[in-house]
């Protein structure tokens, strides 16, 4: 499987990926980018299985990347992996079509059971 992880913090998306390890996913090819921008050039060179995502970054943010992607015609499974996780955050997650929010900090218990609503 690839995995798209973007996070504009290079410490974040290492976390993101051991947790990923520790939840069980290891042994998958992981992408990283730092912005929506990034992302979708790298989702456009190698379209990705699984995108996570946060929602605050520069140039392009989460949301704004999952609106590009869905655009494009593509229905990967997308999560965000946020600190900011409110009812309407979660309502324009769903409606632009996020599997899941998952609010950091998160465990690999958290990760697993994000993860089994999309995968």
């Amino acid at each position: 499987m690839r995995i798209l992880i973007v996070d504009d913090s290079s410490a974040m998306r290492r976390i993101v990926q051991r947790t990923l390890r520790m939840a069980g996913h290891d042994g998958h090819t992981v992408f990283e980018a730092e912005n929506g921008v990034t992302a979708l050039s790298v989702a456009d060179e190698s379209p990705p299985d699984l995108v996570l995502s946060d929602w605050n970054m520069p140039e392009m943010n989460g949301l704004e990347f999952l609106k590009a992607l869905r655009a494009k015609g593509s229905k990967v499974p997308f999560g965000f992996i946020t600190t900011e996780c409110t009812p309407e955050m979660r309502e324009q997650a769903t409606a632009a079509g996020a599997g899941f929010l998952l609010a950091k900090p998160f465990t690999p218990e958290d990760m697993s059971i994000a993860l089994s609503s999309v995968l």
